[in-house]
C-alpha cells in the first residue's frame, strides 16, 4: 500500500503506534530502574540508555555488570542478544537504499522491534510507495521518546522505589506487551516456545550464558520453520485440497 501523501503516513503512523506507547515506556522505567539497582551511577546509566537503546541488551548484561563478569562475556550476551536487529536491517534495507547512508544509519539506530513489526505490517512490499520514510519516522521517534521518557524516570526514581513493588514482575509483563504484538506468524511463535524451553532449561548456567543458548536455538528453530517446515505443511495443505 502507499499513502496519499506524507501527511497521511504520519498519521497513520501515529495511530499504530500509539498503543504500544505505554509498554515501550514501562519497559523503559524497568531497565531504568534496573540499572541504579545493578550499580551504575546516574550519569552511567543515562549514558548507558541514550548511547545502547536495547532494553533487551541491558537487562541482559546488567546482572554480568553487577557480578563483575569478564568484559568479553557482557559484550558477547549484547551482541548476541542483537542479533535479530541484522535481520530486522536486512528486511528493511530494500525499502531505503535510496537514502544516503548516514540516513540509513540513523534510522537504523532509532528502530526497534515495534517499528519493524508495525512497518512490515503496513508496508511490506519492496515497491517503491508514497509515504514510506515519513511513516518509518513517524514510528520511530515517538517510539524512541517513550522508551527514553521512561528510563530517565526509573533512573531518577530507582533508589526511591522499594524492593516491594515486585518491579522484575512488572518488567516481564512490560517485555511481554512488547513481544507479544510481534508474533505475526507460526515461525515467530516456534522460536519463542523453543527460546523459552532452553532458557528454562538452561536457567543455572554461569554468567546467565543460558540466554546466549536459548536465544540462538529460538532464532534457529524459527528460521529453520520459516525455511522447511512451513512449506512442507503448506504442500501437505494443499494435497488435501
Amino acid at each position: 500500500m502507499s499513502f496519499e501523501s506524507d501527511q497521511a503516513a504520519r498519521k497513520g503512523a501515529l495511530k499504530d503506534g500509539a498503543p504500544t506507547w505505554f509498554g515501550v515506556g514501562a519497559w523503559g522505567l524497568v531497565v531504568g530502574v534496573a540499572m541504579i539497582k545493578a550499580g551504575l551511577s546516574i550519569p552511567q546509566s543515562l549514558g548507558m540508555t541514550f548511547l545502547v537503546y536495547a532494553g533487551s541488551a541491558q537487562l541482559a548484561s546488567l546482572p554480568l555488570i553487577a557480578v563483575h563478569a569478564p568484559l568479553w562475556v557482557i559484550f558477547a550476551t549484547a551482541v548476541v542478544v542483537n542479533l535479530r536487529f541484522v535481520i530486522f536491517s536486512a528486511i528493511l534495507a530494500p525499502h531505503f537504499l535510496h537514502l544516503p547512508w548516514r540516513s540509513r544509519l540513523w534510522l537504523g539506530y532509532l528502530t526497534g522491534d515495534i517499528s519493524v513489526g508495525l512497518f512490515l505490517q503496513r508496508l511490506p512490499d519492496f515497491q517503491h510507495a508514497s509515504g514510506k520514510l515519513a511513516y518509518l519516522k513517524a514510528v520511530i521517534y515517538p517510539n524512541w521518546a517513550a522508551w527514553q521518557a521512561g528510563s530517565v524516570i526509573g533512573i531518577l526514581l530507582g533508589s526511591q522505589i522499594p524492593a516491594s513493588w515486585g518491579l522484575g514482575f512488572a518488567g516481564t509483563l512490560a517485555i511481554l506487551c512488547v513481544m507479544l504484538p510481534l508474533m505475526l506468524n507460526r515461525a515467530a511463535v516456534a522460536g519463542v516456545v523453543v527460546a523459552s524451553i532452553v532458557a528454562l532449561l538452561a536457567l543455572n548456567f554461569p554468567y546467565k550464558l543460558g540466554l546466549l543458548l536459548a536465544v540462538a536455538a529460538g532464532m534457529s528453530a524459527a528460521m529453520a520453520f520459516e525455511e522447511w517446515l512451513e512449506p512442507w505443511l503448506s504442500r501437505n495443505r494443499s494435497n488435501d485440497e
